[in-house]
């Protein structure tokens, strides 16, 4: 007994005997099964999550700083293009202006028809796809507009990409579309396109078939000496009657020469998706009566 009073009388092994007891009976009453937390749970839970309130706000104001830091820089970018883009649009259009005023007094002056003047003031109307086809034989699409708004055969219809068919069947309120798709050169119903690529006047051809396989478009009947080349983009040029100039068709992947080496053709990447249409838009010709 003498022996454990002088062991107690050691201070400093006393408090870790106290403190061991201590935490031996706060882990047995912890440990147990209970459905709420002591006050002394609670005041050290709730003191932790003061101290990680204090830090964590902070820590997320700054890291919010640097993301705001970085989403500015590139709204900044972006502001800086479109500032670019806006003042080629402001020079164009100013180009554009001068060249339509310099257009109408050559009219004038040369005695233009009216059907001369107006003969590329095609006008639009939207449709909605109502059906579709997925036959890969007959690949067509059904739009709710037909001869009640004046749409006719042989109309071009585009999507915002670029071109998508040709209007095939008009009934009086719905029309059907033959998808670029179904293009084939072996097939006497399908209709080829007069093509050309923007900036150049020498390139021309016709585009008059589609590859599955590949998802391409052929561009054949274009000129050895033409300087068509990867990279251009492909319209259409105008010349067949009701269909009109400047539809976007696609860009140019690849360039070959024929079997004869006389003309080349070219591989065409299409604008269009041909996937989910919504709204499509049938170009109207100026001679079709609103």
């Amino acid at each position: 007994m003498l022996e454990l009073f002088k062991l107690l009388g050691n201070k400093r092994l006393f408090v870790l005997l106290v403190g061991l007891v201590t935490f031996i009976a706060l882990m047995g009453f912890t440990l147990g099964p209970r459905t709420a937390l002591s006050w002394p749970e609670k005041f050290l839970k709730d003191s932790v999550g003061f101290v990680q309130y204090v830090f964590y706000k902070p820590a997320s104001y700054v890291a919010g700083f640097f993301k705001d830091v970085a989403n500015m820089r590139a709204v900044y970018s972006e502001n800086e293009e479109l500032r670019i883009a806006l003042g080629h649009y402001t020079r164009d259009r100013l180009k554009y202006n001068d060249m339509e005023q310099v257009n109408k007094q050559l009219q004038e002056a040369l005695n233009f028809t009216d059907e001369q003047k107006n003969r590329y003031n095609y006008g639009s109307r939207i449709a909605q796809v109502i059906s579709a086809n997925s036959d890969p034989n007959s690949r067509t699409i059904n739009i709710d507009i037909g001869e009640n708004a004046g749409i006719q055969p042989g109309m071009a219809v585009t999507s915002q990409q670029g071109l998508v068919g040709v209007v095939s069947h008009v009934s009086s309120y719905t029309s059907t579309v033959n998808l670029l798709t179904s293009m084939d050169a072996n097939d006497p119903n399908s209709n080829a396109i007069a093509a050309t690529a923007v900036g150049k006047e020498k390139v021309f051809g016709m585009i008059e078939s589609y590859d599955p396989k590949t998802g391409m478009l052929k561009m054949t009947k274009i000129a050895e000496d033409s300087n068509i080349k990867e990279g251009d983009e492909i319209i259409s040029s105008g010349i067949i009657n009701n269909f009109p100039k400047y539809m976007r068709i696609g860009e140019v992947k690849s360039v070959e020469k024929s079997e004869f080496g006389l003309t080349s053709t070219a591989t065409i990447e299409p604008y269009a998706s041909f996937l989910d249409w919504k709204e499509l838009i049938v170009i109207i010709p100026p001679e079709v009566k609103e």
